[in-house]
């Protein structure tokens, strides 16, 4: 019998930020996050301008970003936040139903860690993500 080791809940007690404007999808990703890291706070935004009022109040541990939102694509969302120098080394995963070759482009010019689909999406995305943030929060210091 193999045991999944869960990372120590405490080294990931920031604040994950999920885009999604499907509240079912949001759900879905919440109980993915409480699972695998339940010490980490989140925070949801159903659209983009939620979303940059969500940053300006304060710093998030991660992103978790639908491409498909009500006043915008979240690739263009993701290149905004790679020019923003408070936002640019947030790690950020992009989730899409329907993943396209332009949302991908636009992924990788903006330093997204992954492109998931919203079916695919688990823990092991979180995990290297969170890797991913305390490789350069070890930088950084």
């Amino acid at each position: 019998m193999q045991h999944q080791q869960t990372p120590a809940r405490a080294a990931y007690d920031g604040t994950c930020l999920i885009v999604e404007d499907s509240e079912f999808d949001r759900e879905r990703l919440r109980r993915v996050l409480a699972r695998a890291y339940g010490g980490m706070q989140v925070e949801f935004a159903p659209s983009i301008e939620a979303a940059r009022r969500a940053l300006r109040a304060g710093d998030k541990a991660l992103i978790l970003l639908d491409n498909n939102l009500p006043d915008g694509l979240g690739a263009n969302f993701a290149l905004e936040l790679a020019c923003d120098h408070r936002h640019a080394q947030t790690p950020v995963i992009m989730l899409s139903d329907w993943p396209s070759p332009i949302m991908w482009e636009k992924a990788a010019s903006a330093g997204v860690l992954y492109v998931v689909n919203k079916c695919d999406f688990d823990a092991s995305y979180l995990a290297a993500a969170l890797r991913a943030l305390q490789g350069r929060n070890r930088q950084m210091h």
